[in-house]
């Protein structure tokens, strides 16, 4: 016998009922980031390595443990996306909006990936949802990002939470770097191995260690927000401000630095309490350097992603309330008329046709099988009449109606 091939470990198929919230989420994510003004990008699986370890951070997890990483025949080093910000980026400049100072905001949903252990929401193949705004200095684009986020969770009755910091800029950033340094160098001993690598790598990260006995150890560490600069220290005061004035509520972690090393300013997580421990539902932040970083002219970008097997997970089938219809006829000369009538329906609804006749039980235990809502079945009586019976699997409700009526 000849041995089945499984999918591999951390990769999923996404079918039926799984499919059906996939798409439901993607479709109304898109829909309120149209509304925010933002259109639909599409980048590539595959980039070159380069681009994710200048953007990325090559004292990150990402770059360092779990990019699926390898030479192609034409000896090119590459690697499947682990994230979106930065493909998004590399477009931007080589489309060369930075040289014509061009406003651009862009969302993206896809497929990312990265070799960590599996576990319940985190997959090697797994997908994101998110969006990237480049040309906006203004901290109002940060509020506007955050509110698009939002907007998302509660149309899809997801409960979270707002958590925000200020991870300062290159003016307030290095002297902070100096004295949280100087107060590690005294604990360093008691804290992890990647700890003590990110000590000299990139010092911040530190404080995002997930290991309970380093965060005890951290609680008291020096926080960046008593290290703003001038000018930080306003553009976070103002979007604190433009959050509460919006009925927006937060917490502030001054110990949030998110897990890529491109982010400056502001840096926010959506959490929810309904997830587990690892309980970051959506996060991002301002990265104004990442387009100089990568060899485009300075400019000011902001974006955030959501993890959608994530919030997946927090969003309840019975949420979605589209119709099935499915049509049937009970004698062979009511298919070509029933046929018709259900191309009437497929430009707003799923619709299911038989092709052959069958009896009334044998439609409904079809229709009910496949998951429709709403039955429409014609027979000699209906056709004779010029009528359609309609029956609804869900309230059980039944009618027979004129054949012209039967509308969507």
């Amino acid at each position: 016998m000849v041995k089945s091939i499984q999918s591999l470990r951390g990769m999923k198929d996404i079918i039926d009922d799984d499919s059906k919230l996939f798409t439901y989420f993607i479709e109304n994510a898109s829909k309120i980031a149209r509304n925010y003004g933002f259109s639909y990008i599409q980048t590539p699986l595959l980039e070159e390595t380069a681009l994710f370890k200048r953007s990325v951070g090559e004292s990150s997890d990402i770059v360092n443990k779990e990019m699926y990483q390898f030479i192609d025949k034409g000896e090119n080093d590459v690697c499947l996306r682990p994230e979106g910000t930065a493909g998004v980026v590399r477009c931007f400049i080589q489309n060369k909006f930075d040289k014509a100072g061009a406003s651009k905001r862009w969302f993206y949903n896809g497929a990312m990936f990265r070799y960590e252990r599996p576990q319940k929401g985190r997959l090697r193949q797994f997908h994101q949802f998110g969006a990237e705004s480049f040309g906006f200095s203004s901290v109002y684009e940060d509020a506007n990002i955050i509110m698009m986020i939002k907007d998302i969770f509660n149309f899809f009755g997801i409960k979270h939470k707002l958590v925000l910091n200020s991870l300062g800029c290159s003016v307030c950033m290095p002297p902070y770097k100096e004295t949280l340094v100087s107060k590690l160098e005294v604990i360093k001993d008691d804290l992890c191995g990647d700890c003590n690598k990110r000590i000299i790598t990139n010092p911040i990260r530190v404080l995002d260690c997930k290991i309970d006995s380093c965060k005890e150890l951290l609680k008291d560490m020096p926080k960046i927000t008593d290290s703003l600069c001038q000018d930080c220290n306003k553009d976070f005061e103002q979007l604190k401000q433009i959050l509460t004035k919006n009925n927006i509520s937060f917490d502030i972690d001054s110990n949030l630095v998110r897990g890529l090393d491109y982010y400056n300013k502001t840096a926010f997580e959506f959490v929810s309490s309904e997830i587990g421990s690892q309980n970051a539902i959506a996060g991002g932040g301002r990265y104004d350097k990442l387009v100089e970083f990568l060899g485009g002219k300075a400019t000011s970008a902001v974006g955030f992603a959501i993890g959608i097997e994530r919030v997946l997970e927090l969003i309840k089938y019975s949420d979605i309330n589209d119709d099935v219809y499915y049509f049937g006829a009970m004698t062979d000369e009511g298919i070509e008329k029933i046929f018709s009538k259900s191309y009437e329906f497929k430009a707003k609804n799923k619709t299911l046709i038989e092709y052959s006749s069958k009896s009334f039980i044998k439609h409904i235990n079809n229709a009910d099988k496949l998951g429709a809502t709403i039955v429409a079945l014609i027979g000699e009586d209906e056709l004779k009449n010029d009528t359609v019976f309609v029956k609804n699997l869900k309230t059980k409700e039944e009618f027979t109606i004129p054949f012209k009526d039967f509308k969507n």
